[in-house]
């Protein structure tokens, strides 16, 4: 059974007068309504709960968890059991409260090494990735996890970023005090991120080139398909308006669902991922996902660690050819491309259900072979 242990953080202040400017600007069609197939009256409640702090989304959370075993995913169904697990409430230096998980080998079982996650753009680590986790624990890896501020249940804004490199320096900080726990510390350690996260991962990894064993990524963002962003002017005025409402859901983009999910089915599925943000982007989000995916593109060549990258070739969120850009550019001599024909975005989650075996399984193919 999961341990966890749990800190109240305090409630957060008014926003006062700028809070209703924003609310005003961005009021029209602020919150998404999930398409809950099959969902009961009372979950289609519970979903429709504001979840712009941490407190809203445990409780969402709460409400959903007993039902995810139960859906029709191969990520639910065929997950290995007597996994361990525990989950964490912990407060940074910075006094943001985190959420952190851990999935580990059967009890008796070595562990080869400590496999870090970092996830995409509005995700949790309490969803599909619990699956993967439990997948990949089941080889022999310690899996930790933690959910970014202001996504999933970490205190904070929902899907907002007030600055790129200020979420990587979380993730750093969370990740080395599980690094420095005693029975993680003596193992390989490897980063893995998946969408947005991949760009974590390689900021994190830009930041400590000599910490890490190896750096995995899916669907890497290290630029964002013009399919879903706005044409240039439109950016620039953007920008601009980011300065005066940071937090507004302003952003214009197309449903990236529709685009990352290859199998309509498991789409639909993902709408019980009931505590990923799916309104429009903040402005301020959206300025500094395309600052961190301008810094990453100039830094490429400084990429030294051991590397995998797995990329749907009919990926039109993240773009494939930038994976091999990044592969070419990048200084390691250990580096590995994967391009899964025909496949989109959530190469992990969406596809059928041999393609995402076979995802996961190259992943603990290329773990096995650097441990």
């Amino acid at each position: 059974m999961a341990a966890i242990s749990h800190r109240i953080a305090a409630p957060p202040r008014p926003l006062g007068r700028r809070a209703a400017l924003i609310a005003a600007a961005a009021a029209k069609g602020a919150h998404r309504a999930r398409a809950l197939e099959g969902a009961s009256d009372e979950l289609r409640a519970a979903a429709a709960q504001c979840l712009d702090w941490a407190p809203g989304r445990r409780q969402v959370r709460a409400a959903f968890a007993p039902v995810l075993p139960t859906l029709d995913h191969c990520l639910f169904k065929m997950a290995p059991k007597e996994i361990q697990m525990e989950e964490n409430y912990e407060t940074n230096s910075k006094g943001v409260e985190i959420f952190w998980k851990s999935w580990l080998p059967r009890e008796g079982t070595a562990t080869k090494a400590a496999l870090f996650f970092c996830h995409g753009y509005g995700d949790t680590c309490t969803f599909f990735f619990e699956g993967i986790a439990k997948r990949i624990a089941d080889a022999g890896y310690a899996v930790y996890a933690m959910d970014y501020p202001g996504f999933g249940l970490s205190y904070g804004l929902h899907g907002y970023i007030a600055s790129f490199d200020g979420m990587v320096d979380h993730v750093i900080e969370q990740y080395a005090r599980i690094r420095g726990m005693k029975e993680v510390r003596e193992l390989p350690h490897f980063l893995l991120g998946q969408s947005m996260g991949g760009a974590v991962a390689l900021k994190i990894h830009l930041k400590q080139q000599k910490e890490w064993d190896g750096v995995l990524l899916v669907a890497p963002m290290c630029k964002i398909s013009e399919d879903v962003t706005p044409p240039a002017p439109v950016l620039k005025a953007l920008s601009i308006l980011s300065c005066l409402l940071p937090e507004a859901k302003l952003f214009p983009q197309k449903d990236i669902g529709d685009l990352a999910f290859r199998d309509p089915r498991k789409r639909k599925i993902a709408e019980y991922n009931a505590i990923s943000y799916s309104d429009q982007m903040r402005l301020r989000t959206a300025v500094e996902l395309l600052k961190a995916t301008k810094d990453i593109e100039s830094q490429l060549e400084k990429i030294s660690s051991p590397l995998l990258i797995l990329h749907g070739a009919a990926d039109m969120v993240t773009d494939p050819q930038v994976s091999k850009f990044l592969y070419e550019k990048a200084s390691t001599k250990d580096k590995t491309l994967k391009l899964y024909d025909g496949s989109y975005h959530s190469i992990l989650e969406g596809e059928p259900d041999d393609r995402i075996s076979t995802a996961i399984n190259d992943i603990i193919s290329w773990l096995d072979s650097h441990c």
